[in-house]
């Protein structure tokens, strides 16, 4: 009986040691020998393809006034922008561009799959790309540009860099500081490596075929009337691409400005959602994990990998509570435990620096367990958005020019 629980004890640690471990060894491997990977064709690189920029309000549709105007701003200025403004009280941008096109869908349609296909629905010409924003976001003036290089180069679906449009609050910095790490561990360096980057949910643009046949999918087809009140599109869109052996890029420089979460409440009631989104994920990236096995395909192994790893707080604590059992059971995995922990941690720090995270992000480093504490709750919350869905209220009204000079340019040579 002993021996069976040191061989069970031991698998568990071994495999929590891995995912302890493998953000630092790719983080390294990345420095050695990843790279960018678009093309230099000169001729390509003077495409200009044309965008469709799909902006989903729902009850708030004042707040997207800023992202329609940094839209039209844009260095790339061949665009349409859709704002489909989903049970929304009346609002007047005064905005009288001829490419901005607001829509008010009758009856309400209280989902954001549904609100894109309306936008389609309502295309006023066939663009060569989808790009799809949150109603908070900002886009940085060059943002179009950026990806258009990434399109000029035969990428079909780009994912842009997400970046803090407030640091107001030490939970506005705390989340902004898991976005940084986020954005290296799961986009950039599988990017460098050959592999390819996680879905934001906003801030990406997919080419218009691609896109469409997503939309048609079962997943989608079925869980819009399965899942009335949320939908995991972004990982229905990332897990389609990579089952089809597709590729998600990431463009480093292409910003997006995104609202964090200012109060303890919101982090729960976020996480609690992102928490159950992962949980019911688990499947599809267990499957990509085995495709990328039997096929040998690094790309969907990779990705498989990626999507699969337990939240970081959750790694955090399963480590602790075998670390100490560990004191009883086996003290060589309790040792092996408390240096992963510990290398884990390090490469936090390391990577924050690595993506350029701002001053109030470094402040807010020794306010950490407070955030876990209330993710913590939020798992302990965690109930079918179905029945329990609570939408995340956004009120920080600034421009893109108040975000962009604070904010210092990504890591990377421009591609």
């Amino acid at each position: 009986m002993a021996s069976i629980i040191y061989v069970v004890f031991s698998i568990l640690s071994g495999l929590v040691l891995a995912q302890l471990l493998y953000p630092f060894l790719t983080v390294l491997l990345a420095q050695l020998f990843g790279k960018e990977r678009i093309k230099e064709d000169k001729a390509a690189a003077n495409t200009d393809f044309d965008y469709a920029c799909i902006i989903t309000a729902y009850r708030n549709a004042a707040i997207a006034k800023p992202l329609v105007e940094s839209l039209l701003r844009q260095t790339h200025d061949k665009q349409l922008i859709y704002l489909v403004a989903d049970e929304c009280p009346e609002f007047d941008f005064g905005i009288t561009d001829e490419r901005f096109i607001p829509l008010r869908p009758d009856p309400p349609l209280r989902l954001k799959a549904k609100s894109i296909k309306y936008a389609i629905a309502h295309f006023r010409r066939r663009p060569d790309y989808i790009a799809i924003f949150d109603a908070d976001n900002l886009a940085h003036p060059q943002f179009l540009e950026e990806i258009n290089k990434y399109a000029a180069s035969g990428l079909l679906c780009i994912q842009g860099q997400r970046t803090a449009k407030n640091l107001d609050t030490t939970y506005a910095a705390l989340d902004s500081m898991g976005e940084h790490y986020k954005n290296y561990i799961e986009r950039y360096v599988p990017w460098l490596l050959g592999g390819s980057s996680v879905i934001s949910g906003s801030g990406m643009a997919t080419e218009t075929a691609l896109y469409e046949a997503y939309l048609a999918s079962p997943e989608i087809e079925q869980g819009q009337h399965q899942w009335k009140k949320m939908l995991q599109e972004d990982k229905i869109l990332q897990n389609f691409i990579l089952r089809r052996a597709g590729t998600i890029a990431y463009a480093i420089r292409a910003l997006v400005y995104d609202e964090k979460v200012d109060s303890g409440a919101a982090v729960e009631t976020q996480r609690s959602r992102w928490l159950f989104s992962y949980f019911q994920n688990l499947p599809n990236s267990a499957g990509l994990l085995f495709k990328g096995l039997i096929r040998l395909n690094f790309n969907q192994l990779y990705f498989g990998w990626v999507t699969l790893a337990l939240p970081m707080f959750i790694q955090v604590g399963v480590a602790g509570v075998l670390m100490v059992v560990g004191l009883l059971v086996s003290p060589f995995w309790s040792l092996a435990l408390l240096l992963g922990l510990t290398i884990f941690s390090v490469n936090i720090l390391l990577v924050l620096q690595l993506d350029r995270a701002p001053k109030p992000v470094w402040d807010a480093v020794w306010q950490v367990p407070k955030f876990v504490w209330r993710q913590f709750s939020g798992l302990f919350k965690m109930r079918d958005p179905n029945k329990h869905f609570q939408h995340t209220e956004h009120k920080k009204y600034v421009s893109v020019d108040e975000v962009v000079g604070r904010t210092e340019p990504p890591p990377g040579d421009q591609p």
